[in-house]
């Protein structure tokens, strides 16, 4: 099993690349960052410099969406970095929740996610693409370029596509039987698309918390600080309930029960711990959706997500002991798995 770090590009951008320096020196190979322009700084700039300052790190966001950036320049500014330093990117992708809601426009469709995806990867081999029209290749990328294209998907649609038309699927949560419903979705489109299933890296990217042991008061302030996830979840969830309705056997109850509580969204504290808009995430849900606990708890859970097919935990470091959990995985829980 792989590992990432998944953070936000909050100023200084010189704290976010110390952080992606020490996941590197403690066995992680993934840097990921949120890629929501109006709210936090720009990760690409950002990737560049982590890149400069890691040696095997491969970098990538979070997601990015087909709408705040045009394809072309999606694709060229992953083949700069990787003419820069190797090919150590790749493009995490989904419909643009906060980067597209903030913006005052609504996520992004499927079918637009499907042509970026298959744009954007090709434009970054260096191999042409038609681009509304016109046919575009970019003539100084090299050959053996690459830009992997990995997608973020919840609903039945979304997963289905991932399945047949991206190199990595990204699961949001890390709940053991919808990370099974999932991945098992995904790779029955791949395999249906006569794809190799294999070939669909799994990604599964969750809040991470290591505490020093597992008594009441040190997991309760582990839930605390990982509360905000089930907001961030629950505005995708909200999406999938508006459009299929509250039952639906399309859509796991296990994924939508839980937001019938919820009352709104407020962007501000988007990915915060003490998100106030998280109030409603019953303690169950940051158990089931988040990685807490000491040490062998977090080996536990993770070699049953290993189990069922991810290839990558890429850890959502957004608490108030982000070295601490770095350094824990490091020593105990990356040495396990890998």
């Amino acid at each position: 099993m792989d590992f990432g770090l998944v953070l936000q590009t909050d100023p200084p951008a010189s704290r976010v690349v110390a952080l992606m320096r020490r996941a590197e020196h403690n066995g992680f190979r993934y840097g990921w960052t949120f890629d929501s322009a109006v709210l936090w700084q720009e990760p690409f700039v950002i990737f560049s410099q982590i890149l400069a300052n890691t040696e095997r790190l491969t970098v990538g966001p979070m997601v990015t969406n087909p709408s705040t950036r045009t394809w072309e320049v999606t694709a060229s500014t992953f083949a700069t970095l990787n003419d820069m330093f190797g090919n150590r990117t790749v493009c995490g992708i989904g419909r643009g929740d906060s980067a597209m809601r903030v913006a005052g426009r609504g996520p992004d469709t499927l079918a637009r996610i499907s042509e970026a995806m298959r744009v954007i990867r090709a434009l970054g081999r260096g191999e042409e693409a038609d681009l509304g029209g016109a046919r575009i290749r970019i003539p100084w990328i090299k050959e053996g370029a690459e830009v992997p294209v990995w997608m973020a998907a919840y609903g039945p649609k979304a997963l289905k596509m991932a399945g047949e038309e991206a190199d990595g699927f990204i699961l949001q949560l890390a709940d053991l039987y919808l990370t099974e419903y999932m991945v098992n979705a995904v790779r029955d489109a791949a395999a249906a698309a006569g794809r190799d299933p294999s070939e669909v890296t799994i990604c599964v990217a969750a809040p991470a918390y290591v505490t020093e042991n597992d008594s009441p008061e040190a997991l309760a302030h582990a839930r605390e600080q990982c509360r905000w996830f089930g907001g961030m979840v629950g505005n995708h969830v909200a999406d999938l309930v508006s459009r299929y309705g509250e039952r639906s056997a399309d859509v796991p109850a296990e994924l939508t029960d839980y937001i019938k509580a919820r009352q709104g969204y407020d962007y501000a504290h988007h990915g915060r711990s003490g998100n106030p808009d998280t109030a409603f995430v019953p303690d169950e849900i940051v158990d089931r959706f988040c990685v807490i606990g000491p040490a062998e708890r977090h080996i536990e859970k993770l070699t049953a997500l290993r189990a069922l097919g991810v290839d990558q935990f890429a850890v959502y470091d957004m608490h108030d002991d982000r070295e601490g959990t770095i350094d824990a995985y490091g020593a105990h829980i990356i040495p396990a798995l890998s």
